[in-house]
């Protein structure tokens, strides 16, 4: 039986809205959520409100059309919409802690309240990893438990949504071999970034951007693991255009983002460094070259679907002996796909709004 405690000084539904709110704010990726089509992360809590385990999130193309001018007909020269639909079925989720009176009384600190510190930490890491373990999940598995088979298949339908290395003629349907084809030397570049960039306005459907409420245009976001962070930002400093450009062209001082490890901005993409990509990194190349995937994110890239917020639990035993706290939600994360074949919305599937690079990232 997981044993749990109540929390003294909040009613339960204070508690859990409070717990909710805090641990999802301290996300990294909490800027990049919301509830519309043109949000990176689309949040979708349908379920909360009433039964049931499967939530579908309608994924919505731009329209390609030149419409008509002038005294055109417009009947009969309409623009198919072409939406598909990608279904998360969520999951519950659960932790708890528990101390007993005898620690309480030992402990200098107050242990009970503490648990519902280390319960949201928990749930901070939690949700950061689940995001982090989306962006490069092989159709819904994620990346490390992927077999040789499913990256296959996933590397040949997302041909248009795939780099390897520097340039495109690296790539192969076969997904090691493509990898083997990255040398050493093929490290994170602002001209790599770029090139994603263009890959992904260009893919068929493309990988729409996303407006950031800091900044009142339309950006890509790219997540770039520790390794690839350092050769894009530390090699030759001096003469790297990305480390000029955020040095020259935007806050000077202390607040410099070059400074405070905050977004850097480089041809309408924030780059971020998330140090979690480090444990996806893909398969060693024949020559040895450690590869480290890189995430350009658009709208929709990623579905995060809630039925059930934040719900503490709380019980006694032993007489009252053992006290806890707990915490559960139900809820699923997966990265966004839409299937390519002509009425099928699990066929051969795409992603749908993340460009994947991998590039070479050496061991320190």
């Amino acid at each position: 039986m997981a044993q749990t405690f109540a929390v003294a000084g909040l009613t339960p539904q204070l508690w859990d809205d409070q717990f909710f709110r805090d641990y999802v704010r301290q996300s990294r990726y909490r800027r990049y959520m919301g509830t519309s089509a043109m949000d990176m992360i689309q949040v979708n809590e349908q379920l909360t409100k009433k039964r049931g385990d499967t939530i579908t999130f309608a994924l919505v193309n731009e329209l390609t059309g030149a419409g008509v001018t002038g005294n055109s007909t417009l009947k009969g020269n309409e623009e198919r919409l072409n939406s598909r639909s990608h279904a998360l079925t969520v999951d519950v989720l659960r932790h708890a802690v528990a101390v007993d009176d005898w620690d309480v009384q030992k402990s200098a600190i107050d242990l009970r309240n503490a648990s519902r510190v280390q319960l949201q930490e928990w749930s901070r890491k939690t949700l950061r990893d689940s995001i982090t373990n989306a962006l490069g999940q092989i159709d819904g598995v994620n990346f490390t438990s992927s077999t040789v088979a499913q990256r296959n298949t996933w590397v040949a339908n997302n041909e248009d949504r795939v780099l390897f290395g520097d340039n495109t003629g690296n790539f192969n349907a076969t997904f090691a071999t493509a990898t083997f084809a990255v040398s050493a030397g093929e490290t994170l570049t602002p001209n790599i970034l770029s090139l994603m960039k263009r890959q992904a306005q260009k893919a068929s459907p493309k990988v729409r951007p996303i407006s950031v409420k800091e900044v009142d245009q339309e950006w890509y976001v790219c997540f770039i693991g520790p390794n690839a962070w350092r050769d894009l930002t530390e090699d030759n400093p001096t003469t790297n255009a990305l480390t000029l450009a955020n040095r020259d062209a935007r806050v000077r001082g202390v607040d410099n983002p070059l400074f405070t490890g905050d977004s850097l901005v480089w041809d309408g993409m924030i780059l971020r460094e998330i140090p979690e990509i480090a444990q996806l990194e893909a398969s060693l190349s024949s020559t040895g070259v450690r590869l480290e995937p890189v995430y350009l994110c658009g709208a929709q890239a990623v579905g995060l679907a809630w039925a059930q917020r934040t719900k503490s639990t709380t019980d006694t035993d032993d007489y009252e002996f053992l006290h806890g706290v707990g915490v559960q939600e139900i809820r699923r994360i997966e990265k966004l796909r839409f299937g390519t074949a002509a009425g099928a919305d699990t066929t051969t599937p795409k992603d749908h709004g993340i460009f994947t690079g991998f590039i070479s990232a050496p061991s320190d």
